[in-house]
């Protein structure tokens, strides 16, 4: 396969770039990606390998665009937050226009264990874009098990760290990390605030991190944890040769409780929204007309054909069709399952 003169101008500056060259931009152009999460950095990763002519993406985001979003997530704007639009969609919607040769499948749903297989199964590379841990452990799981790299990334204030995980390769998460830290030890983007610079450079390092791997140069992976603090002007890399654990519970034994469905809560306080997040116990989809007529007696709703959202009391629960439910207004789980049962159901 050779680039086609309209693919070798639009791409051009990057085949010259020797390292990467035609036969990179060959690979590129037939790569699969999936990013879990299109928020802070997942948009700007799409936004970059989008541009960079990766073939194809599938983009899954469980969440709707707000205008506090719009200071660091660079697909969306206004009109999308107004609309309270799935990020998937608006992002999708977006990157067509950025470059129509690339073929983009939104989805808009939570990574878990019960559609992580589905969504990663064709798929070369996956890119975290989440922000919660729970989910980058299931990524881990599922990439040590299929053999998927992935590339690890986070960031809030002003600091943030990112990592290429090869199997068999390099150490992974669970290398690293035995166990999710507790969620009451780390910051987040609520109480700590996250600037958009921050996002812009870690979403970078994943991105090249990524076209190194898509382009065949997984030699010139950075071997290190890279840490950043913008606001105090350090960069640290951290050397990952030595974290490689033999006995592993997951790159070592090979046991995979978070992809098994056996590690994991039902419920997720979303980073900064005063919400909380129910996933469904069924795989049934919701009707959402059907849905939205039932619950128009007891508050107001509004729908589309992605979502319904019933504002009650102090609170405004959005259920997805695919039966998940952000219950907002409290980050108390026991509080928002209580509210979810009795307008939703248990």
């Amino acid at each position: 396969m050779t680039l086609d003169t309209t693919q070798l101008d639009r791409y051009r500056r990057q085949v010259r770039f020797a390292p990467l060259g035609e036969e990179g931009q060959r690979r590129l152009l037939a790569s699969r990606v999936l990013i879990c999460g299109c928020g802070a950095l997942g948009s700007v990763v799409a936004d970059t390998l989008v541009r960079a002519g990766v073939g194809f993406l599938r983009i899954v985001d469980r969440d709707f665009v707000e205008t506090d979003n719009l200071h660091r997530q660079v697909l969306f704007n206004e009109q999308d937050a107004a609309a309270q639009m799935p990020k998937a969609i608006a992002a999708v919607q977006r990157l067509a226009t950025v470059n129509s040769t690339v073929e983009l499948e939104p989805v808009v749903a939570d990574v878990n264990a019960t559609n992580i297989r589905n969504l990663a199964a064709d798929v070369d590379l996956v890119v975290d874009g989440t922000d919660n841990f729970e989910t980058r452990y299931l990524i881990n799981d599922f990439a040590v098990a299929t053999n998927t790299p992935w590339v690890f990334g986070g960031c809030v204030g002003t600091e943030g760290q990112t990592l290429a995980i090869v199997p068999g390769e390099t150490p992974c998460l669970a290398c690293i990390m035995p166990a999710p830290p507790p969620a009451s030890a780390l910051p987040t983007c609520e109480t700590a605030g996250v600037l958009g610079p921050i996002v812009n450079v870690i979403a970078s390092f994943q991105a090249i991190e990524a076209i190194k791997l898509l382009s065949g140069n997984r030699d010139q992976l950075n071997p290190a944890m890279t840490i950043f603090d913008l606001w105090n002007n350090q960069v640290r890399p951290l050397d990952m040769a030595a974290a490689r654990v033999d006995d592993c519970p997951t790159c070592g034994q090979r046991e995979f409780g978070w992809l098994e469905g056996n590690r994991g809560s039902a419920t997720t306080t979303l980073c900064g929204r005063n919400s909380v997040q129910i996933s469904p116990t069924s795989s049934e989809p919701i009707n959402l007309p059907a849905l939205a007529e039932r619950l128009g007696s007891v508050g107001h709703v509004t729908a589309s054909p992605f979502l319904v959202r019933l504002l009650v009391d102090d609170y405004q629960l959005t259920i997805f069709s695919d039966g998940r439910t952000i219950v907002g207004g409290t980050d108390d789980p026991a509080v928002a399952r209580t509210v979810h049962a009795k307008y939703v159901g248990s």
